[in-house]
């Protein structure tokens, strides 16, 4: 389970990957992918160290594993890659646009979580992914729920109401467990 931002402190800029290690001698770093859009890190791309103005231009990426290996203009060796160990890289908000029904994860937090009954369960605090699928992490009345993003469990998603409809029942939530 990586547990992950999805929203700069910067609010023109998206967390797209985190730096995990160096791979090889010429600057190339080993990063793990946080972003449904791998055009992030083509070639020509510009990707920023969280909170750091200055750019890093991706010169090379090729899969590697689960994540990816990128070389970018300005870093040219192992000394100056091992600086961007353990960073999150990001990207302006405005490259790529998203299809109609997705948001991103700083959109879904903060939203009100509600099952159908109307029992309010609290807020969203954080998202993160576990395998292919979302879980949303609520904190509130029943203390901390972990609520996977399916269709059969949200019955309604809507970042711009800040609101999210769950089935209750398909959740497992029963009056017992609320005492």
């Amino acid at each position: 389970m990586s547990r992950s931002p999805s929203k700069s402190s910067d609010s023109s800029r998206l967390v797209v990957g985190l730096v995990r290690g160096v791979h090889g001698l010429r600057g190339v770093v080993r990063v793990e992918i946080l972003t449904d859009d791998p055009a992030r890190f083509d070639p020509g791309s510009v990707l920023h160290v969280e909170g750091s103005a200055a750019p890093l231009t991706v010169r090379e990426a090729r899969a590697d594993g689960r994540g990816m290996l990128i070389a970018f203009d300005e870093v040219a060796d192992r000394n100056a890659a091992d600086l961007l160990r353990e960073k999150y890289l990001e990207a302006d908000v405005g490259v790529g646009a998203l299809e109609e029904g997705t948001y991103y994860w700083h959109d879904v937090v903060g939203c009100s979580v509600v099952t159908t009954d109307g029992e309010e369960l609290g807020q969203v605090t954080d998202v993160f992914r576990v395998g292919e699928s979302e879980v949303y992490e609520v904190q509130g009345p029943r203390g901390e729920l972990l609520v996977p993003a399916v269709e059969s469990i949200v019955k309604e998603l809507s970042p711009a109401d800040k609101r999210v409809v769950v089935d209750g029942e398909a959740l497992g939530l029963s009056d017992a467990a609320q005492d």
